[in-house]
């Protein structure tokens, strides 16, 4: 199961509150009331970009797969061949296994969903096929002809349309698994999250917003004499999200985390943090990731952000919402917690669809050591100092 987690802003409120109430005893007072201002800054961004009408293009694309899949299975020789691989793997890339008039239908899909989603033409096939629930396994082995149905994006989903091989539409229950076999046909969500990153990387950094992979050392003159001997990092040694109930027809998770704050030269920065092992809620993960390097800020102080990428994730869209939020913050001499800035930059599509809001987490220091709650209670992470030591 994925982690379910509601997305209205409402909820935040009180924990919001109260976390930058404590970084007013840290003398931040003044600085943390310019955080209200990039409220009402993306409205424009909001009205131009709809992530409900990403969402509905990838679920129309997923969903002709789907139909274009149940049709084949009337083959016989091909629906043995994708049985086969089905029971032998978790995913199949459906694109590459197919031939003929499919592959050249799923291939076309696979182009819709990078369009939607902003991704690179040069990004590879995103669709995959799976079977809907461990408990189909016995049903497909002996032969029962499974249908397919395309995965749903919507948290609350109580019914799925699945099809079988005369393109006839079946209602199924959302919130059990049928006895029948059921294909799955979903995004992969590690390739598109990875995508995903570069592609918000470099729009962040095309709209003004410096941007990199934590990893990255910075290299400017004024650290340049610190980056030959190493850097200071903060490294997740340990992290854990909430378990709650979802369809069984959603995946895995796909994670990952906006780290913020003021980089060297005073400007707002956002560095994407990819977490693709954090896939099941209630699951303790030891990564040893590194979360935020600090040679690239100005304060001991960032923020994080965990958010579910679900499906309708613009990923330039999205780097065009947080900059122009962002941009309107600038350096006042003490730090800016920037997580409301933030979650105040998405459309409001983003809180009734997805992705998901997470978690975040204010005021994270390089001194950190040790187990941290997020702000709303659906995660935990342990952290501590690291040194990352240069050849």
């Amino acid at each position: 199961m994925r982690p379910r987690h509601t997305r209205r802003r409402g909820t935040l409120t009180a924990a919001a509150a109260t976390l930058v109430a404590l970084c007013a005893a840290q003398t931040l007072t003044a600085a943390a009331s310019a955080t209200a201002a990039p409220a009402s800054e993306p409205a424009a961004v909001r009205a131009a970009h709809s992530p409900s009408a990403t969402a509905a293009a990838v679920t129309t694309a997923q969903d002709q797969a789907a139909q274009a899949i149940a049709r084949s299975l009337g083959d016989t020789a091909w629906s043995t061949r994708l049985r086969t691989a089905a029971l032998n793997s978790s995913e199949v890339s459906v694109t590459e296994q197919a031939g003929g008039s499919l592959k050249s239908q799923l291939a076309a899909a696979d182009r819709q969903i990078a369009e939607a989603k902003g991704l690179s033409e040069k990004t590879g096939p995103l669709l995959r096929l799976r079977l809907g629930d461990r408990s189909m396994r016995a049903s497909l082995s002996s032969g029962t002809a499974p249908w397919v149905a395309a995965a749903v994006s919507d948290d609350d989903a109580t019914t799925v349309t699945a099809y079988d091989s005369q393109g006839r539409a079946h209602s199924l229950d959302a919130g059990k698994a049928p006895t029948r076999p059921v294909y799955v046909v979903d995004i992969d969500s590690s390739e598109a999250l990875a995508a995903g990153m570069d592609v918000l990387r470099e729009e962040l950094v095309k709209q003004g917003v410096p941007s990199a992979a934590p990893e990255a050392v910075n290299t400017s003159a004024t650290q340049q004499a610190a980056a030959t001997a190493g850097f200071w990092t903060t490294k997740i040694t340990a992290v854990e999200l909430s378990d709650d109930e979802e369809p069984w027809i959603k995946g895995d998770a796909e994670i990952y985390t906006l780290v913020s704050g003021f980089g060297q030269d005073g400007k707002v920065r956002v560095d994407p943090v990819d977490m693709p092992y954090l896939d099941k809620d209630g699951t303790v993960y030891r990564p040893n990731q590194i979360l935020v390097n600090w040679s690239n800020y100005k304060y001991n102080l960032a923020d994080a952000v965990m958010m579910e990428e679900d499906g309708s994730t613009n990923y330039r869209d999205l780097a065009k919402a947080i900059a122009a939020a962002l941009l309107t913050i600038t350096d006042q001499g003490a730090y800016i917690p920037l997580v409301n800035a933030i979650l105040d930059a998405m459309p409001d599509d983003w809180w009734t669809d997805d992705p998901d809001y997470v978690d975040s987490w204010y005021t994270l220091a390089q001194s950190n050591k040790g187990t941290y709650h997020g702000a709303r209670g659906n995660g935990w992470m342990t952290v501590e100092p690291y040194f990352v030591q240069q050849l």
